[in-house]
């Protein structure tokens, strides 16, 4: 799969060293909002979680957005789940072109959120693993 360095505006924002922000950056991304605007949206729905044992944790834009947080966010704005795998099926898609729908997609892996555009990775890294990542589903924009 091909990969474009892509921060999502991080830096341009003005944001500085390591971050767990994949879900911030994927966002941004695949909606082509600027992150800071996204930061601060994924920051002001964490105030709204309840927590669910797990006390004085919320998401944060900047180190993990807990998945009822993205869920409602990507919903608001009027993107679509489809799961690609689920509970005893076993890995079924991956992380590779001819395995992923063409148009913008942001993608669901295993402790990590990326963006495909037609088939090319937009993140910091490659998190592809040559192809043999498992998805779990992805997000795409209702039409």
């Amino acid at each position: 799969m091909q990969f474009n360095f892509n921060d999502g505006g991080r830096a341009a924002a003005g944001f500085k060293g390591k971050a767990g922000d994949c879900v911030t950056r994927a966002i941004a991304i695949g909606t082509g909002l600027p992150y800071k605007q996204v930061y601060d949206l994924v920051n002001t729905e964490a105030i709204s979680e309840r927590s669910k044992g797990k006390i004085g944790k919320r998401s944060s834009a900047r180190t993990g957005v807990f998945k009822p947080t993205s869920k409602k966010i990507l919903r608001d704005m009027g993107w679509t789940w489809t799961a690609t795998m689920g509970i005893g099926t076993g890995c079924r898609v991956h992380l590779r072109a001819d395995e992923l729908p063409a148009g913008v997609l942001i993608v669901s892996l295993s402790r990590h959120w990326t963006t495909v555009v037609d088939g090319v990775v937009h993140d910091t890294y490659d998190p592809s693993r040559d192809g043999k990542r498992c998805v779990y589903g992805f997000w795409r924009k209702d039409a």
